[in-house]
């Protein structure tokens, strides 16, 4: 009787590079806590609603771009009053600033799930924000960020602002997305610009797959159309109104819609954070079966 030949199987290669981290990456202002231009109004003393009729909406309808009417004004605030906006002023608000309800609580919540699925995924946090970059680098949460994101201003010699050194508009945070997945440490510093096709999957750091987004507003959308085509996950806030009111104020469309659309409500058993859960265990189980498939 002829004996059968034993054959040695081999597992296939994954059909996919294996990358063994996930990125979550936050809006700022009204997304984990109050509007700081707003805030930052009240703390001046001023009314919020007056100071932007008198101020910033001209300058709206004049054309000016959004980001620069808000520090234009406040720049020119800081011209008119004997005490100036400094950068120590700006450094002392952003570390009087309160998230909003269990932010703080919500990374370590995410990061002991990403553990309990997986413990050999990472899971990495960023903010891109059109706010102040050197209010929310004092804030209370951000030692949980590899990265944050925002507008600078150049200070004068005695520390008073005096113009708008690095810009973040709705279709710039786009770039910041293509930054993280590069995991360059500079952004098109040398002039070039970083080309996401072309590049293969397995020299990113994270590819847009395995991003989710968080963001509450129009500045977001470009965000939400870019993981959506790249097949990431976008997650859509709104503090104080309705979904149905925050759709219509938004007007996104089909390529922009949410995964997801949730009160910015950070307790453990609300909408937002089951849908962040649900998000992570998501990509989780994506990167698990990969290592599977691989054999790891």
């Amino acid at each position: 009787m002829t004996q059968a030949r034993k054959t040695d199987f081999k597992k296939p290669q994954a059909t996919k590079p294996i990358c063994n981290r996930i990125a979550i990456v936050f809006d700022f202002d009204d997304t984990l806590a109050p509007d700081t231009f707003d805030e930052l109004i009240k703390r001046l003393g001023l009314n919020v609603n007056e100071f932007r009729q008198q101020h910033y909406e001209p300058l709206k309808d004049a054309g000016w771009d959004h980001v620069a009417a808000r520090f234009y004004c406040l720049i020119q605030e800081s011209k008119r009053r004997k005490e100036k906006i400094t950068k120590d002023y700006l450094i002392q608000f952003g570390q009087d600033l309160k998230p909003f309800d269990e932010v703080t609580e919500m990374f370590d919540r995410l990061q002991q799930k990403v553990q309990d699925i997986n413990s050999g995924i990472e899971l990495e946090f960023y903010i891109i924000t059109g706010g102040f970059a050197e209010v929310v680098r004092n804030t209370c949460i951000a030692p949980y960020f590899k990265k944050i994101w925002g507008c600078e201003f150049h200070y004068g010699k005695n520390g008073e602002i005096e113009f708008l050194k690095r810009s973040i508009s709705h279709t710039e945070k786009t770039r910041y997305l293509m930054h993280i997945a590069s995991g360059e440490e500079q952004v098109d510093g040398d002039g070039r610009s970083f080309a996401y096709r072309d590049v293969s999957e397995s020299q990113l750091h994270i590819p847009l797959s395995q991003m989710i987004y968080v963001g509450d507003g129009a500045s977001d959308v470009p965000c939400f159309s870019v993981l959506n085509d790249e097949g990431g996950i976008v997650i859509g806030v709104y503090k104080g109104d309705t979904a149905e009111k925050w759709s219509q104020h938004i007007e996104v469309t089909e390529s922009q819609r949410v995964t997801n659309l949730a009160p910015a409500d950070y307790r453990a058993e609300s909408e937002l954070m089951r849908s962040l859960t649900l998000a992570i265990e998501s990509l989780c189980k994506q990167i698990s079966l990969r290592q599977l498939s691989k054999g790891e």
